[in-house]
């Protein structure tokens, strides 16, 4: 699923390491989130997009529209 992440984290000035410990997750996972490599699931995709302030399609593209 491609998302906006990265941009956002960078926006914010945060590591990928600050990031993962306001989710409480690790900096692999923020790093596989990312790179596309893994698919966060429901519950951390709407954390993410609360952190961020945006809703959760400003952040994930629906590869189903």
């Amino acid at each position: 699923m491609k998302n906006r992440l990265k941009l956002l984290r960078t926006e914010r000035g945060w590591t990928q390491e600050q990031l993962g410990q306001q989710l409480g997750v690790s900096r692999q996972a923020v790093i596989a989130i990312e790179s596309d490599k893994h698919d966060p699931s429901l519950d951390l995709a709407y954390r993410i997009a609360a952190l961020f302030a945006r809703p959760v399609e400003e952040v994930f593209d629906n590869p189903h529209i």
